[in-house]
């Protein structure tokens, strides 16, 4: 199984800037869909964005404009570059590789806390 390592969270204050990363343990498979969720405290894990086999997009409405999912094939990484942060972007940040129907991968997840 894929594992999954995220790196990048951190503390900023709005109206900053993160990047995320998500590092593959091996290469990415082409057909997988790659995707960056969050989740609040006390509140439901969902999702951000993520990129597709074709290397089209979906990024959630409460993010469009302002963050982007990326993959290099090259590093086994995908990215979040997150902008114009606000408070209620802060949450952990969970990285995931679907596979369906075989089973994903999630990684352990990275803090981002945006003061106001």
């Amino acid at each position: 199984q894929v594992q999954l390592v995220e790196s990048g969270g951190g503390l900023v204050q709005a109206g900053g800037s993160l990047r995320l990363s998500c590092v593959a343990s091996e290469p990415i498979p082409s057909r997988a869909v790659m995707g960056w969720f969050r989740q609040a405290p006390g509140g439901q894990r969902e999702l951000v964005a993520r990129i597709l086999s074709d290397g089209s997009t979906n990024i959630a409405p409460n993010a469009q404009g302002r963050f982007t999912i990326s993959k290099d094939n090259t590093k086994n990484t995908v990215y979040l570059q997150m902008n114009s942060l606000k408070p209620e972007d802060t949450a952990v940040y969970y990285c995931h590789l679907d596979l369906w129907p075989s089973p994903g991968s999630w990684g352990q997840g990275t803090q981002v806390t945006v003061s106001s």
